[in-house]
């Protein structure tokens, strides 16, 4: 998968993360199945064409994650902390976004990120 540098804008400052782009169906079906271990300062970036509902898992996922929701331009719209590992529940968006972004389980409180904030990236309009 590309890799690429993701920026979330918090209130307490920049904070940059170097991200694994599932760009093909193939690495959007895979993502971070199978890992046991994601730094805070790494993360998985899944990006549509259009904003739409999306809707996630954890089957055959080890280790739990935040799932950022992020819309067009680029707004976190919701945060799903600490994903359940090897779960098959439905973690869905709760409103059309563009893109999710996926990072280690708990990451997301210690950033101080939260809905309203920023992400910076090629994707978004911002």
């Amino acid at each position: 998968m590309a890799r690429e540098t993701v920026v979330l804008v918090t209130a307490s400052g920049e904070i940059k993360i170097d991200t694994e782009i599932a760009g093909t169906s193939e690495e959007k079906a895979l993502g971070l199945m199978f890992r046991t271990y994601l730094p805070d300062t790494q993360g998985m970036l899944f990006a549509y064409d259009k904003p739409l509902e999306i809707t996630m898992w954890m089957r055959n996922t080890y280790i739990p994650l935040d799932m950022v929701f992020i819309k067009p331009d680029g707004t976190i719209h919701r945060i799903e902390a600490r994903t359940e590992p090897l779960s098959e529940a439905i973690i869905a968006s709760k409103g059309d976004v563009l893109a999710v972004l996926e990072l280690a389980g708990g990451a997301a409180e210690r950033f101080g990120l939260k809905p309203g904030d920023k992400v910076r990236h090629r994707f978004f309009k911002n």
